[in-house]
């Protein structure tokens, strides 16, 4: 799992940059406990940020065999151009979504319905497979 998006329960400094596990509220002006400065943000990503761990993503895309994408609207990048990396590299691609998304003709097959439901069904189909 990498968290391109960061996580809740961490606080990230704004000025040192040192991550830091936290639970419960991050109140406004709390300090960091390496730098001291009253400089600590939740450790997510806002729009306009580069999401983390970016090399790492481009390097699972490059290894997988499977893509696929479940419940996302495929509008928001860098995350909607993955399935055109996984592509690229020859993994194949699925979408499991509501309804179509933004990029659903970048996906080899796209199923539309609740993922309560297309997920489990998935998942049987899958194991079914390994099974044979």
């Amino acid at each position: 799992m990498l968290h391109m998006h960061g996580e809740l329960r961490s606080a990230l400094c704004a000025l040192c940059g040192i991550r830091h596990e936290w639970a419960g509220p991050l109140p406004p002006g709390a300090s960091c406990p390496d730098c001291g400065e009253d400089a600590l943000r939740p450790d997510i990503v806002f729009f306009g940020e580069m999401p983390y761990q970016m090399d790492r993503i481009e390097r699972a895309l490059a290894e997988a065999d499977l893509f696929v994408s479940i419940g996302t609207s495929g509008a928001v990048y860098p995350a909607a151009g993955f399935v055109q990396t996984a592509a690229h590299y020859g993994a194949r691609t699925l979408e499991l979504n509501l309804e179509p998304s933004a990029g659903s003709r970048w996906f080899e097959e796209t199923r539309s319905g609740p993922a309560g439901v297309l997920v489990p069904a998935w998942v049987d189909e899958m194991i079914g497979e390994r099974a044979r």
